[in-house]
C-alpha cells in the first residue's frame, strides 16, 4: 500500500472518528469538502435564489443606524456577476461626481456647467429649471438685448445687435449689416452739434418719404425697424416713423 493511499486513509478516519460537537477552537484547513450545512458562522452569500434579503448601506462603524435606503430591490446579472439595488429611495441630499446621465424630476443644482450632447435639449415641461453658473456651456441660450454703440459720419449698424445707440455729428448715413429675418431692432440717435442724419436705401419707411430728423445739437430721436429680407435680393428693413425727444 502507496503512502498516499495511507494519508487519505488517514483522513478519513480522522473526519469519522472525532465528531463535530467535539471540535473546539480554531480548525484551520486550505479547503472543506461538502455542502456547508454543518458550517456556522462561515459568512453567506447573496443570490436570486437565496429569496428576500436585504443590504443596508452606511458609513457607521458605531452607534446606532437611523437612516437608511429604503423600498429598494436587488437584480443579480449573471452575465457581468455583478449586484445592483433599484427603487431606492434616500432621504436627503445625494453627492455623487462624474455623473455621465442624470435622470431627474424637480430642481437640478450643477456646481459648474451643464453639457447637453449633440442633438439633445432641455427642456421645462412644467414648473422652472434653474440654472447656476456662468452659462459658458449652455448653447441657444440668449442673454438679453445687446446694444452697439457708434458715432461719426458714415456708420453700418452690426444686426447682430438689436438696439443700436448712435452719436451723430455732421453729415450722418446709416447703413446696415447682416441681420435675421424677422428681428426687431431700435435706432437711439443723440446729435453731437449740428447734425444731418440720413439713411442708406435698405430702410423702407412709410410712404416712401424718409423722416426728416431734427439737426439741433443734443436733438434726440428714436426709430424702429424690423428686418424684412436679407440675403442676395437686397436687404429691407420696414421701419416706423421717426420719433423726437429733444
Amino acid at each position: 500500500m502507496s503512502r498516499a493511499s495511507n494519508l487519505a486513509g488517514f483522513s478519513t478516519n480522522i473526519q469519522s472518528a472525532i465528531p463535530a460537537n467535539l471540535m473546539v477552537g480554531v480548525v484551520t484547513a486550505t479547503s472543506f469538502v461538502g455542502d456547508g450545512s454543518g458550517l456556522s458562522n462561515a459568512g453567506s452569500t447573496l443570490s436570486a435564489s437565496s429569496g428576500s434579503q436585504r443590504v443596508v448601506l452606511t458609513s457607521l462603524t458605531t452607534g446606532t443606524m437611523t437612516t437608511a435606503a429604503t423600498d429598494g430591490d436587488l437584480a443579480w446579472d449573471s452575465t457581468t456577476n455583478t449586484l445592483s439595488a433599484t427603487n431606492v429611495s434616500i432621504a436627503g441630499t445625494i453627492t455623487y461626481n462624474d455623473v455621465t446621465n442624470v435622470d431627474s424630476v424637480g430642481v437640478v443644482t450643477a456646481r459648474s456647467g451643464i453639457q447637453v450632447g449633440a442633438g439633445q435639449s432641455i427642456s421645462a415641461v412644467s414648473g422652472t429649471i434653474y440654472y447656476y453658473g456662468d452659462g459658458s456651456n449652455l448653447d441657444g441660450i440668449s442673454a438679453g438685448i445687446t446694444t452697439e454703440a457708434a458715432s461719426g459720419g458714415f456708420i453700418t449698424l452690426n444686426l447682430t445687435n438689436q438696439d443700436h445707440k448712435i452719436t451723430a455729428t455732421g453729415i450722418t448715413t446709416i447703413t446696415v449689416s447682416g441681420g435675421t429675418e424677422g428681428d426687431s431692432h431700435t435706432v437711439r440717435i443723440t446729435n453731437s452739434g449740428i447734425a444731418t442724419v440720413g439713411f442708406s436705401t435698405y430702410f423702407l419707411f412709410p410712404s416712401g418719404s424718409t423722416p426728416t430728423l431734427p439737426t439741433a445739437d443734443g436733438a434726440i430721436s428714436l426709430i424702429s425697424f424690423t428686418i424684412n429680407r436679407v440675403g442676395a435680393a437686397g436687404t429691407q428693413l420696414l421701419a416706423g416713423a421717426s420719433l423726437n425727444f429733444s
